[in-house]
C-alpha cells in the first residue's frame, strides 16, 4: 500500500509538472518566427529605422506567463526585444477565449480553450471563469510591469500621456509606450456597464469580436456571422462617448457595415489582411477598406500567411502597397499579431527588414514613418480621452 501510494504520488507530481509546463511549451511552439535572430537590414534602412517612431496596433503576450521586462529566446517579443526593434508604441490585446479545434471558418462559442491555461498558469481563480476577470488581469499585469520598469514600459491612457511620452522618447528612444486593447467584448458578458469598467481599467481600444460570435455581434468565424446585435448598438455609442476606439479585426462584413453606418468618430483594423492580395475570410474588401479610411481610421497589416498569404516581408509591402494606392498612405499602419500563436517571418528585433522592404519598394522616407508608426501616433493623439 505504501508503495502504491508513492506510486501515486510520482505520478501525480509528474503530471503537475507537465501541466505547469505546458504553457511555455505551446508558447514556445505556436509562437514561431521563420528565421531565428539577427535580422540584418541594409545601412540605409538600420540607419533610417534608428529616427522612427515605430508603432504596432497588436500583440497578444499578455497571455503568456513570460516577464515582458525580461528577454527571452522564444515568442516574439518582450520589452527587449521591443526597444531593440526600435518599438516606441505597442498596443496589447487581451485574449479571453477561444474555441477547440479554432479555424477561420465557422466555429462556435461553447468551448474555450484558455481556461485550462490561465489554470496552468496559476492566474487568479476568479479568471478561471470570468472572461471580464481574465481581461482586467491582464491589464494588471501591463500596469505591474510598468510600476517596476524604471519608466521604461509607460501605460498610456490619455492624449496628454502620449504627448508626454512622445517628448520623453525624442530625447531618449529606450521606452515603450502600452495601451490596452480587447480581442472580442466577450468580456463584456452581456452587460453594457462593463464597458465602464473596461475603460477604467485603462482600456482604450476595443476590439468587438474574436473567432466566435458574441453578444456584440457576428465574427468573420462565427457561426451566423451576422451584424451589430441591440446591445451591441448600445456598445458602440457607449465606447465613441467615452473616446475609445472601435477595432473591427475580426469582425464579419455585416458587423462592418453596421458599424460604419453609425460610427461618429474614426475606427480601426488592428491586425489584418486584404482581399486584394490575399483572398481570405477576414481580410477587407476594397469597398471596406475605402469606408473605414473615410473614417479617418487607420488598417494595420498583419505578418502572418492568412493575412498577407506568406511568411515574408515582401508579402507584408505587396499588402502595405496595395492599401495606400487604395486609400493613401496615411491609413496604412503594422497590425503583426505577435505572440498571438503566429508564424512570423520575424520577431520584434527584426522590424528593420520591413522598413529595408518598404524603402525597396519606393516609398519615401516620410511615406515610411507614416506607416511605420506615424499614423496611429497621429491617431491616438486625435482619438484618445482628453484626460
Amino acid at each position: 500500500m505504501r508503495k502504491l501510494s508513492i506510486v501515486v504520488l510520482v505520478l501525480l507530481a509528474v503530471g503537475l509538472g507537465v501541466f505547469f509546463y505546458l504553457p511555455t511549451y505551446l508558447d514556445r511552439t505556436m509562437n514561431s518566427v521563420e528565421n531565428p535572430a539577427p535580422y540584418p537590414a541594409n545601412a540605409e534602412a538600420t540607419s533610417l529605422h534608428k529616427t522612427l517612431f515605430v508603432a504596432d496596433l497588436h500583440n497578444d503576450e499578455l497571455l503568456w506567463q513570460r516577464d515582458m521586462l525580461k528577454r527571452v529566446n522564444y515568442g516574439h517579443s518582450d520589452l527587449p526585444r521591443l526597444i531593440e526593434g526600435h518599438v516606441a508604441l505597442q498596443v496589447f490585446s487581451t485574449v479571453t477565449k477561444t474555441p477547440k479545434n479554432l479555424n477561420y471558418e465557422k466555429n462556435g462559442s461553447d468551448t474555450d480553450n484558455i481556461t485550462l491555461l490561465v489554470m496552468a498558469q496559476r492566474w487568479p481563480t476568479s479568471t478561471w471563469k470570468s472572461l471580464l476577470q481574465r481581461a482586467l488581469y491582464q491589464s494588471k499585469r501591463l500596469h505591474e510591469a510598468a510600476a517596476t520598469s524604471d519608466g521604461k514600459l509607460v501605460v498610456i491612457k490619455t492624449r496628454s500621456d502620449l504627448a508626454s511620452f512622445i517628448e520623453a522618447w525624442k530625447k531618449d528612444p529606450n521606452r515603450v509606450a502600452g495601451i490596452m486593447a480587447t480581442e472580442g467584448l466577450q468580456v463584456i458578458e452581456g452587460k453594457l456597464d462593463n464597458v465602464d469598467r473596461l475603460y477604467d481599467a485603462d482600456f482604450r481600444i476595443a476590439g468587438l469580436t474574436h473567432f466566435f460570435d458574441n453578444e456584440v455581434g457576428g465574427s468573420a468565424h462565427g457561426l451566423v456571422k451576422g451584424g451589430l446585435t441591440p446591445l451591441g448598438r448600445q456598445v458602440i455609442t457607449r465606447l465613441e462617448e467615452k473616446g475609445m476606439l472601435v477595432d473591427l479585426a475580426h469582425a464579419s462584413r455585416p458587423l462592418i457595415d453596421d458599424v460604419l453606418a453609425m460610427a461618429k468618430r474614426p475606427v480601426l483594423v488592428s491586425h489584418t489582411g486584404v482581399e486584394g492580395t490575399c483572398p481570405g475570410t477576414r481580410n477587407l474588401s476594397d469597398a471596406h477598406i475605402e469606408k473605414i479610411a473615410a473614417t479617418g481610421g487607420v488598417i494595420g497589416i498583419g505578418f502572418w500567411d492568412t493575412a498577407v498569404c506568406a511568411t515574408t516581408v515582401p508579402a507584408i509591402v505587396k499588402a502595405i502597397r496595395y492599401t495606400a494606392d487604395k486609400v493613401g498612405v496615411e491609413h496604412v499602419a503594422l497590425g503583426s499579431d505577435f505572440n498571438g500563436t503566429i508564424h512570423a517571418p520575424f520577431d520584434s528585433t527584426g522590424l528593420a527588414q520591413l522598413t529595408e522592404g518598404l524603402l525597396k519598394a519606393g516609398f519615401s522616407q516620410e511615406d515610411i514613418a507614416a506607416i511605420m508608426g506615424g499614423n496611429v501616433q497621429r491617431l491616438l493623439l486625435q482619438t484618445l480621452p482628453q484626460a
